[in-house]
């Protein structure tokens, strides 16, 4: 196999696939940096052919020796305008670069969010060392958390960056923790959460929840949990402080198996555990202020977003193979909302 300027030719490997985007990404040239999701892309466009015949299905059957020219137009620049954000930059090389994003900044443009995102603030941040990722020179974008979510994610400088840690979130080697106030306690004792279809514990008390998670059938800007239709989820979580005598209200560590949109706190409120401050999945409930310390309960009440920070990141670098892990404290805001949980006064 060789790489040409404009066009990158793959012979088929031994043992391929059972479908051509599933081949072309475990045979495409390495220094290509070509993932699975942009493959689908080229053949979409009508770029990759094989003895000069365009294929457009990316489940189209492929044998050992076939050779395949993908045509790969230059990376071009975006319209994303550079912008002079500050960011806490928790680790940087020339292939990545690790964020401790606050709450409330937005990761990608879109409509109604075109500006003050991640991305702008990369842009400026990173300059010329960007490579064309997913066909234009931008900061790759590998995993997202949400706007109102605080805490690490992790960012390609590099095509090859990106592609590498792309597959290692597509095959769930990554690791991510969460820590999220929730309201109520989650309990194996608890029949309710028995009998709740996808609720499940595993030792040490640790709660799974698996369902699949799809679109919302009346809200399109919400998702929903479904057992017959949707993206396999699995999410795992467990106590780690409990708050209040009977307890309102409990700290959990939680960690993906998948990172589906919205997981975490769509998977949280079908077990009856929603996020505090999560207006979206109806995380906002009345508390027993008299089993509370003094103030706690107004506190929780008035915390404006939900309680959910990214803490914690692991990953194997793309280039050296090395094996990197990160902590990210709590921010200000979470520190100050379990500070009169915690008072003894």
């Amino acid at each position: 196999m060789e790489t040409d300027l404009s066009v990158v030719r793959v012979v088929i490997g031994d043992n391929p696939p059972d479908r051509l985007d599933k081949a072309l990404a475990r045979d495409v040239p390495e220094e290509a940096a070509l993932s699975r999701s942009r493959l689908m892309r080229l053949i979409a466009e009508g770029a990759v052919t094989r003895a000069g015949a365009v294929l457009l299905d990316v489940r189209a059957r492929v044998a050992p020796g076939d050779e395949i020219a993908i045509a790969v137009e230059p990376a071009v620049e975006v319209t994303t305008r550079p912008e002079a954000i500050a960011l806490s930059v928790v680790f940087e090389d020339e292939a990545l670069i690790v964020i401790d994003k606050p709450a409330g900044m937005v990761v990608h443009p879109a409509p109604g969010s075109s500006d003050g995102t991640l991305v702008n603030a990369l842009l400026h941040h990173c300059g010329d060392s960007l490579s064309g990722v997913g066909g234009e020179k931008r900061p790759g974008i590998v995993h997202r958390i949400d706007k109102d979510t605080s805490g690490l994610l992790v960012v390609a400088k590099s095509d090859r960056a990106h592609h590498a840690l792309a597959a290692q979130f597509e095959a769930h080697t990554a690791r991510r923790r969460y820590l999220a106030l929730v309201h109520g306690l989650p309990d194996a004792g608890d029949p309710r959460l028995r009998g709740t279809r996808g609720v499940s514990f595993e030792a040490g008390g640790i709660m799974k929840i698996t369902s699949r998670l799809d679109r919302h059938r009346h809200d399109r800007q919400k998702q929903a949990v479904f057992f017959d239709r949707g993206r396999h989820a699995v999410t795992r979580a467990r106590v780690l402080e409990a708050f209040g005598a009977p307890p309102q209200l409990s700290l959990l560590e939680c960690w993906l198996e998948t990172g589906r949109t919205h997981q975490i706190r769509v998977h949280l409120a079908h077990a009856g555990h929603g996020l505090v401050g999560d207006t979206v999945y109806g995380g906002r409930r009345k508390l027993s202020a008299a089993a509370l310390p003094e103030g706690a309960a107004e506190v929780v009440a008035a915390f404006p977003r939900q309680a959910l920070h990214a803490a914690s990141l692991g990953f194997t670098h793309p280039l050296s193979g090395e094996a990197m892990d990160f902590d990210a404290p709590l921010p200000p805001d979470m520190a100050a909302l379990l500070a009169p949980l915690r008072s003894t006064v």
